[in-house]
Formats: structure tokens, sequence, C-alpha cells
């Protein structure tokens, strides 16, 4: 359902950016929309979402908690929760997929702000409740194993059953039995996951300094996560191809901020745990692309699915996915996984 365009009228005239020309931003794989404002020399962002579909809340909640501790995401300018309507900070145009594409000298210099960024982050000890407005507060959910599930079922139900056309209740069966394994390898939830950390939702300020260059969007699916996950987003992303050798000295940068600030990792089990979560991703990312398409008729995601499959492989050579990897490989052969899906 759309939000009524008497109602963001009426909300953009009590925040002051009434009668100004809107330009669509982005629509991205949810309700939410984004549109600009300009305004003399000044610009801000509208976002859109619509209540029965998308909640504002949890955006406020985490907005308000990564400003408070010193990162870069977008002010809110003004609010209507009832409505859906938040005007924000407009953080610019440079985001990290489109400075990429222009220019790749800066790439490991980038990727290092934003990995600083995911240890800084990860140094914080977020409470469950998460303050919102007065008394109000947001509850973070934790991704725990049962959340890891739903998700991997997606590859389950979308990709293979509606996507593929394979419908084996015994295949199933082991692919639950099998995650399930997996996942219980993995430590309890501890840190704050923003879970879409990747090039489309990171802005470069290059009027910033240090962690600060590193503009957060789309964080509004916060949870209390593992802390390989934002890491796996960062570099294994759907949209953007980072080379294995980008990942590793990634990696290891991770690693060794980790270990400068007190805070040291088991490499051997945290590598472990960042190809079970890789694996899980991607094999979710591939669900919920094959969910778009068939379900939502947008086909360019249909199209991104053998650059997920490739990470998904990458995860897989891992020791510990090795029953999840012989599964896979029975149930979906190596050339059909490079192929766009049926219908397009």
């Amino acid at each position: 359902m759309k939000i009524k365009e008497k109602d963001i009228k009426q909300f953009l005239e009590k925040a002051g950016w009434a009668n100004l020309p809107r330009t669509l931003l982005a629509a991205d794989a949810s309700f939410r929309r984004y549109e600009r404002l300009n305004k003399e020399n000044s610009s801000a962002i509208l976002m859109l979402a619509p209540p029965k579909k998308e909640s504002t809340t949890p955006f406020i909640a985490i907005d308000k908690y990564l400003i408070g501790h010193g990162f870069s995401a977008p002010a809110i300018k003004a609010m209507d929760t009832e409505t859906g309507l938040l005007l924000l900070e407009d953080l610019g145009d440079k985001l990290l997929k489109k400075l990429m594409k222009e220019n790749t000298d800066r790439e490991v210099e980038y990727y290092t702000l934003a990995t600083e960024l995911l240890v800084t982050l990860q140094q914080k000890k977020p409470s469950q409740d998460m303050p919102l407005m007065g008394d109000k507060t947001h509850k973070l959910a934790f991704y725990d194993n049962d959340l890891l599930m739903s998700e991997a079922d997606l590859f389950t139900n979308w990709y293979l059953g509606k996507g593929l056309g394979i419908s084996d209740g015994a295949l199933n069966e082991e692919l639950n039995k099998t995650w399930e394994s997996l996942f219980k390898k993995l430590d309890k939830p501890s840190v704050l996951t923003l879970r879409d950390y990747h090039a489309e939702n990171i802005m470069i300020l290059l009027d910033r300094k240090h962690i600060k260059k590193i503009g957060l969007l789309d964080f509004q699916d916060a949870v209390i996560g593992h802390r390989a996950y934002d890491l796996v987003s960062l570099l294994q992303d759907a949209r953007r191809v980072v080379s294995p050798e980008l990942e590793k000295a990634t990696i290891d940068k991770f690693f060794g901020l980790m270990e400068q600030r007190g805070l040291p990792i088991n490499r051997d089990k945290f590598l472990e745990e960042y190809n079970i979560l890789g694996a899980q991703r991607n094999a979710k990312i591939i669900g919920i692309f094959t969910r778009l398409w068939k379900r939502d008729k947008k086909k360019t995601y249909a199209k991104m699915i053998p650059h997920v499959w490739d990470m998904l492989e990458r995860n897989l050579k891992h020791p510990t996915l090795k029953p999840l990897k012989n599964l896979l490989d029975e149930a979906v052969a190596k050339e059909l996984r490079q192929q766009p899906l049926k219908g397009l």
C-alpha cells in the first residue's frame, strides 16, 4: 500500500521542505523507497516506508545508537512514524560500489576503513533494548539458530523448489539436519550485526576523517549476531565482485586490528564460522533473489544468482562444510549454477 501524496505533502510542509522537486533515488528489495529533495544549497533524503509493510522504528533506534557512538549514519531531520515518513540527512552519492566502478585504486584503503569500522562497532556492547524516544525502546532480535535456519530455508523453498522445480522431501530433510549441525558450531550471538553491510549500503564521505568516512545506510534489520557475519557481507558481496585476494587480505587486517585492541580471536575457529555464515548468507540470498524474480517479477535479481553461487562454492571448500557441499553437488549440477533460472 502506497503512502498517500497528501500525507507526504503535509509532512514536508511541517518539516519546512514543502513544494520542492523530488527525485527518486532508489527502491530497494523491500517496500521502502527513497527520494532526494533539493533546497537552495542543501538537500535531504525522504524515506517512504508504508506502515503496513515496513516499520520505521528499527531504523530510528539503530540510527540513534550509531550516531551516539560516533559513526556516520544519517541524522533524522523529521519523522512521522504513523505515516511511515522520515526526512534524513543526505550523505551524498559516493556509494562504495559506484566509486569502485570508477576507480579501484583506493579499494584496499576503503575496505580497510570499512573493516576498522566493524572492529570499532564490535567493541561496543549493545543492549537488546535500544532506546527509541522517551521511555520507548526497540528490542533487537538475536541472530540465533532458529533465525539462521528460517533463512536457510529460503534456498530450499524458493531456489530448489520454485526456481528449479526440485521437490525432494528426503533432500530437504538432510539439508535441514546439515544446517542445524553447522549452526551448532557457532558461538552465541554477541555483537551488533548490521546484516547488509556491503558496497551498495556504504557511502564514502570524503570530507570526514578516519572511519567517519564510512557512511552507513540500510541498517534497520540489525540484530545481535555473530562477529563474522558483517565481514562476510562486506567481502562476499552479492552486488559486487570482491577478489579472493582482497578478501584474504581484509580478513588478515581484521585479525590484526582485533589483536591490536586487545581482542584476539582464534583464527581457525573464526574462519570456520566465517564460512558457515558465508554459506548460510549466500544460500539465503540465492533464495531471496529467486523469490524477487518469481513472486515480485524483478528479473534482474535472477541474473545475479550465478555470482552468488560462486561465493557459496568458495565457502563450501572449507572442510567443515563438506557434508553440505556433498548434498548441494548432488542436488544442483555445476553447469546449472552458472545459468539464469528458467523463464528468463
